[in-house]
């Protein structure tokens, strides 16, 4: 990796791109410390580290802001309103048929489709910034509540983080036209990022306090942490190879066809998504609980109901991390049953006078491929889980590192993004002749 960084930076064009997206992302790093005006921050913050915990939504959107959305900033919603509304497209383009056409229109039926998610991630931004500010009021974190002041600056407030969102998009799109590309990715990624430290320093922090008993176990951490990152990059590289013999034609004087080749199949192709749905389906009742508290003395059957419900939802108790697990296998097929199409695939392969050595064309191929996908969709699904309920049973042995609950997922976030931006350097270079991994 650190190869293919110095071989691009060579290139000249390669290594203009690289400045601009280092600029774009010191700038949203810059925005991401700015605070928006009319709050009390020490309040915000309190109520950030009280109620953001647990895993559940609030501390889901703090991680991937990187921390401004506990610090009042105006990206407090980062690109949370964008990932959301490109989760909502791509579910809507296999039920309505339009959104289907266009995303075969090729690269101009994509950029039709980026138009309607930014609209969507605007309409988004603009319930998010308004749920937000009411929740800021509530805690008492604004300073005008009332009269033509509290009207302000609930115009104010709302406004700076619509326009930080819609800012952070603007400029994730920015990286995309003029910078390595991947913008999206890469604001995610320096979000994710700015969050390491403060991790880090909880465990400096312990082994300071306590270095007969955290000394030994943060540097097992991190080992387990440098092994499991090396696990990812392992897996993600991965891929089934199904084989493909395409038939000899004679054309004229000439043979076309003969050759052989594969269809790849990736055991992680749906990426982080199953965690995403899955962790945010598991955060709604934690959320609820947020609002609303357990009972202190429950006396009746929905108060003990009520009780029994948050402790089951709770990131404290295994029946958490069992049904998170489920879930993300659960998820995983469903993504993959999306993106790949086995019976559509058959029928291309029959088209085009390919063929699975030892398989049939039609039924036999697709229900092949079904197979195989099934096997490696299962693989992939333990995979997942594996990484996403590791820091969670970590949070369990020990409160004191509960802080590194979201550690797996962000950690298989930052990795794919990092693998796919060295992909992304590495096809330029080849197209300037350049070598890198393929050397």
């Amino acid at each position: 990796m650190f190869q293919t960084l110095r071989n691009a930076w060579k290139i000249a064009e390669i290594r203009k791109k690289m400045l601009f997206t280092l600029l774009i992302i010191i700038v949203f790093r810059i925005g991401s410390a700015l605070t928006v005006p009319f709050l009390d921050l020490g309040v915000v913050k309190d109520w950030m580290n009280e109620k953001a915990t647990d895993g559940n939504f609030l501390e889901y959107l703090n991680v991937l802001t990187g921390g401004a959305l506990s610090k009042a900033t105006i990206f407090s919603l980062s690109i949370t309103p964008f990932i959301n509304a490109s989760i909502i497209i791509q579910l809507l383009t296999y039920a309505l048929p339009p959104l289907e056409r266009l995303q075969s229109e090729g690269e101009e039926g994509r950029k039709r489709l980026n138009q309607i998610t930014t609209v969507v991630a605007l309409a988004l931004a603009v319930l998010m910034s308004v749920a937000y500010f009411f929740t800021l009021k509530n805690m008492g974190a604004v300073k005008y509540r009332t009269g033509f002041e509290g009207v302000f600056a609930a115009i104010v407030i709302s406004g700076c983080f619509i326009a930080g969102a819609m800012l952070v998009v603007w400029m994730g799109n920015r990286i995309n036209d003029k910078g390595i590309g991947n913008g999206v990715s890469m604001i995610l990624f320096a979000g994710i990022v700015a969050r390491f430290p403060t991790d880090l320093g909880t465990l400096v922090t312990l082994t300071k306090d306590n270095p007969s008993k955290y000394l030994f176990v943060s540097i097992a951490i991190i080992l387990v942490f440098v092994v499991m990152i090396g696990f990812v990059v392992f897996m993600n590289e991965s891929e089934r190879r199904i084989p493909i013999q395409y038939a000899k034609r004679v054309v004229g004087r000439r043979q076309y066809g003969g050759q052989s080749t594969h269809i790849p199949v990736k055991i992680c192709m749906s990426g982080v998504m199953p965690i995403i749905f899955a962790m945010s389906f598991m955060s709604l009742p934690s959320t609820i609980g947020m609002f609303k508290e357990p009972y202190a003395n429950p006396d009746g059957f929905w108060q003990s109901f009520y009780n029994g419900f948050l402790k089951f939802f709770s990131t404290q108790s295994g029946s958490y991390a069992i049904l998170y697990f489920i879930l993300i296998i659960a998820f995983n097929y469903f993504y993959v049953s999306m993106q790949y199409n086995p019976i559509e695939i058959a029928n291309n392969l029959r088209q085009n006078n390919g063929a699975i050595p030892g398989i049939r064309p039609g039924k036999p191929t697709s229900d092949y491929i079904q197979r195989v996908l099934s096997k490696i969709t299962l693989v992939g699904a333990f995979f997942l889980g594996v990484i996403a309920i590791f820091p969670i049973i970590l949070g369990m042995v020990d409160e004191q590192l509960r802080s590194l609950s979201m550690g797996g997922t962000t950690m298989l976030i930052v990795v794919s993004v990092a693998l796919e931006t060295v992909r992304t350097l590495e096809s330029q270079m080849m197209m300037r002749h350049q070598k890198g991994f393929l050397e």
